[in-house]
């Protein structure tokens, strides 16, 4: 399969370096070449001199026009697999293998062609069948030239829907199959929040919160058009840093130019935030966005100290007042590095349950699905280690007393920010009354708590 925008993308990026790709039966004859698969008894400079260094599946395949470089080709069971990347810049000097972003994602794509063929291999009739289907499920996996599923196998149950190619001409590339049925749209919006507590005097404690809205819309038609509106509460701090799926048809450009770099003032746009978009008939992610919050959900203090051959730990957890108390889960998790297997615990929870793990070198405090009425939960504890195997972890990081407790949580239902869809404000241009549902959920993530008792590795420091 050939992508024009991408070989106009790689003439404009390779300028004079550019060498054009030759028509398939050239390429074939090249390739085979270049892999020896022909010609292996004839000394060809440019493919067998010594010093020439082979990286693997990589290869410079010589045509007429000049090489053609990075090809990507490997020869299993009588098939050959092969991707010409995008080399994004200049090819002379050839750029380092680790800078091509494209060979990464050629070699993940050629593998799931593989897998998806490798599976009929005894059997040659299923195996041509599969090598006709290929084309088709290329115009799912990856409609533009870049791969959006290199799972080829996973795509194969929907072959009936995929188009060769699109009966409307307004149909974009990225709707690849035709939905039959009820029109319905799913929507979720997932923030993650990430946290740095030091609970000392002269560093300041970090969070950051990451959305991203995720959709999934069953529609009839080639270019169905949908808008969606995200909402907030009165007062919510606004969405920044917004990125939007390129289905999304226009924007204001003051919600794409609002940015966290930038102290919080007045003429921040706050909104509305509609997105009017065609929808792939995957599911994808309308859009990212930060927002700066008051508050973390968690306030916790953590504190560490050897006293001769013992460790004495004391842990605070405070749920803050507008948060959700209402969890899937909640647990903190105390890591013991560089020290031997727990041998001696004696502990005190004001609430949940303690585990130790199987490798005796982690606490593990189940809070449970809600904080008390206080909204406050506490840890006491004194422990003893045995002697150090491999098999404990180590970490160069917190060494000495600089440890840390991290938490792990997920709120359904709930945002940080407040942000929510509001059903009503979904508008789909079809006919019918289309099925609209949506979600939300605050997932922790990298939320540590360090020893308030011992030096931490600080994000940053005030001036």
């Amino acid at each position: 399969r050939r992508y024009p925008t991408v070989e106009l993308r790689a003439e404009t990026f390779n300028g004079p370096t550019h060498v054009p790709v030759p028509s398939d039966s050239a390429f074939l004859k090249a390739l085979l070449l270049e892999l020896r698969l022909v010609g292996e008894d004839v000394f060809l400079e440019q493919r067998d001199t010594c010093t020439r260094i082979d990286h693997a599946c990589t290869h410079a395949v010589a045509t007429t026009a000049g090489e053609l470089w990075p090809v990507l080709a490997f020869h299993r069971s009588g098939l050959i697999y092969a991707c010409l990347p995008l080399v994004e810049g200049t090819l002379e000097p050839r750029p380092p293998l680790l800078s091509v972003r494209g060979l990464s994602q050629g070699l993940a794509l050629l593998l799931g062609v593989m897998d998806y063929v490798s599976s009929s291999r005894k059997n040659e009739a299923e195996l041509n069948t599969k090598v006709g289907q290929l084309r088709n499920l290329l115009i799912q996996a990856c409609p533009l030239g870049t791969p959006l599923n290199t799972n080829i196998r996973s795509l194969s149950g929907s072959l009936e829907d995929i188009q060769e190619m699109p009966a409307d001409k307004d149909q974009p590339a990225w709707r690849s199959s035709a939905y039959k049925g009820k029109p319905q749209v799913n929507v979720c919006i997932t923030e993650k929040v990430k946290c740095m507590q030091y609970d000392q005097k002269d560093v300041v404690d970090t969070w950051q919160v990451y959305g991203a809205v995720n959709c999934k819309c069953d529609i009839e038609g080639s270019a169905p058009r949908v808008t969606l509106s995200l909402s907030l509460p009165t007062n919510a701090p606004p969405l920044q840093d917004i990125v939007v799926h390129h289905c999304v048809t226009s924007v204001d450009p003051a919600m794409l130019l609002s940015t966290s770099a930038e102290p919080l003032h007045d003429s921040v746009y706050s909104g509305p935030y509609k997105f009017p978009f065609i929808p792939p008939s995957e599911s994808f992610n309308l859009c990212y966005y930060t927002a700066q919050v008051p508050v973390p959900p968690i306030l916790g203090c953590y504190q560490l100290v050897e006293e001769g051959s013992q460790i004495k730990i004391t842990v605070n957890l405070k749920l803050h007042e507008s948060i959700k108390n209402s969890f899937e889960y909640c647990e903190a998790r105390i890591p013991f590095f560089n020290r031997g297997p727990i041998a001696q615990l004696e502990y005190k929870v004001s609430y949940g349950q303690l585990d130790l793990s199987k490798e005796k070198s982690l606490l593990v405090w189940v809070i449970g699905q809600k904080f008390p009425k206080s909204l406050e939960v506490s840890l006491t504890g004194t422990l003893s280690f045995g002697t150090a195997g491999k098999e404990h972890p180590t970490d160069y990081v917190c060494t000495g007393n600089t440890a840390y407790v991290k938490l792990y949580f997920r709120i359904p239902d709930f945002t940080l920010t407040g942000c929510y869809v509001d059903q009503h404000s979904v508008q789909i241009f079809v006919p019918g009354k289309p099925k609209i549902t949506s979600s939300r959920e605050l997932i922790s993530s990298d939320y540590y708590i360090w020893n308030s008792k011992a030096p931490a590795p600080v994000v940053c420091k005030p001036l």
